[in-house]
């Protein structure tokens, strides 16, 4: 028997071994997974709905704008109410409850695009007012980045709130992989909102964002810990950032808890640095005394630990092996 041969059967005999003995390797029995490739194109086309001009070669959309509209959506409702009836049966619905849920959210889901169009003209009023590299609206709406994570949130939020499995973390790790910004569509994010650069954002699925707020490349809005993991699904665990806020590269605000309050800017959010180890992120508000650019001999007294949240070692580890940490205010 050849090596090549030899190879192939050990490999088969495994993998299907290890498919008997788990089941998560396949779906479900009898039940299909939504399909990845057609929730993007739906991401995608809709995209030339919302922009129309920007994203098409067809000409219709300024000459017969109803007939364009009426045709393009007409097909994007039966592909979305599909994807959505799938999912649903996936989770256990019977398959009559599941097309009624999924012919509510769809059109639910359409009644509110006007709504997701007039919220992202504010992203891109954001993002004009708020970069002074950008020449244009248009050139935000067509090349942006940050922009196009946020439309891809926009959408995929609509359908979290609507419980719809997968279909909603599909849509917004399709817009991480292609710009590097990681939008959890649970996130709850105001108007004119806007990311500069933005790779390496982080915002998790509990953040709250107000209105009129900017965030640079690297920023994280996330959890504490999630050392106990599921226990925490439903559970507050990430920021809560007010109106006006603007957060400069690579901050990190972490906790539910955490509140930075309305009209601040990056330099008030001081971050504890040590090399090699970790950012911590104070606790900052209107109800928060603000602490001063200085030296810290005493790490201790600057942190706010929980049993439940701690994620760091041990604190008594702390006073001996931080020597260098410093407050930081970027």
């Amino acid at each position: 028997m050849s090596d090549k041969k030899s190879a192939i059967l050990k490999a088969a005999k495994g993998l299907t071994e290890n498919y008997a003995s788990e089941e998560l390797f396949m779906p479900k029995s009898g039940r299909r997974l939504p399909n990845r490739s057609v929730i993007i194109d739906i991401v995608r086309d809709l995209k030339s709905i919302i922009f129309p001009g920007y994203f098409s070669t067809d000409t219709s959309a300024t000459v017969f704008p109803e007939y364009y509209v009426g045709h393009r959506l007409n097909d994007l409702y039966d592909r979305l109410k599909n994807q959505i009836e799938i999912a649903l049966l996936y989770h256990g619905e019977e398959p009559e409850e599941a097309a009624a849920h999924a012919d509510r959210t769809a059109c639910g889901f359409f009644e509110q695009l006007p709504e997701i169009q007039r919220l992202l003209l504010t992203d891109v009023q954001a993002g004009f007012d708020g970069d002074p590299a950008a020449k244009s609206k248009e050139e935000i709406i067509f090349s942006y980045p940050g922009l196009f994570a946020i439309y891809v949130y926009r959408l995929a939020h609509v359908l979290y709130k609507e419980e719809i499995p997968f279909i909603p973390r599909v849509m917004s790790e399709y817009a991480h992989g292609r710009t590097g910004i990681d939008i959890n569509p649970g996130a709850t994010i105001g108007e004119y909102f806007f990311i500069d650069h933005g790779t390496g954002v982080v915002v998790g699925e509990t953040t709250e964002i107000g209105n009129n707020v900017k965030l640079y490349q690297g920023v994280t809005l996330g959890a504490l810990s999630t050392r106990k993991g599921q226990q925490l699904a439903n559970v507050k665990r990430h920021p809560t950032i007010r109106d006006n806020v603007t957060i400069y590269s690579n901050s990190t605000v972490l906790g539910g808890e955490t509140v930075v309050g309305e009209n601040t800017m990056e330099k008030q959010i001081p971050c504890f640095y040590a090399p090699d180890f970790f950012w911590w992120l104070l606790r900052h508000g209107s109800d928060k005394k603000r602490i001063g650019k200085q030296f810290v001999t005493d790490p201790l007294r600057y942190f706010k630990m929980s049993e439940r949240q701690c994620d760091i070692p041990d604190p008594s580890f702390l006073r001996y092996r931080l020597t260098d940490l410093r407050l930081l205010l970027l």
